[in-house]
């Protein structure tokens, strides 16, 4: 168990640091005027978290382990964005079309809601601090 443990953490430092070197990378490049770089490591963790996905569920490439270590630490870590994506096809996969809808309008618009009111919060608690 703490080999697994172990294994993850690791797994999880190195998609941490890859979402801070892609995103740094596109900012770079493309500039901070809107979110490329947001928007290159959700789609990126959505093209390989099909990928790794599909070659470990259909082809047999890799081992359950080696699936938990890749998209639950590396791609946990990386971006949640291919996990919501990957359940909300699951979701359609099923015809659970309202279902689907609800995770993936539910999710941005309750978060983009928790948000203000961590915000809220923030200000009512620490009012006037740096």
């Amino acid at each position: 168990m703490l080999t697994k443990i172990a294994l993850l953490s690791i797994a999880g430092a190195l998609g941490t640091l890859a979402r801070y070197w892609l995103s740094g990378a596109v900012y770079a490049v493309a500039g901070r005027d809107f979110p490329w770089g947001t928007w290159a490591v959700n789609l990126l963790g959505c093209l390989l978290f099909g990928l790794v996905w599909t070659l470990a569920e259909e082809r047999g490439v890799f081992s359950g382990q080696a699936r938990v270590m890749i998209l639950t630490g590396f791609m946990g870590a990386f971006t949640t964005f291919s996990t919501l994506v990957f359940e909300s096809a699951q979701l359609a996969r099923d015809g659970q079309w309202l279902a689907m809808g609800l995770n993936l309008a539910g999710q941005n618009l309750l978060g983009f809601a928790a948000f203000a009111l961590g915000v809220a919060a923030a200000r009512i608690l620490l009012p006037g601090a740096l």
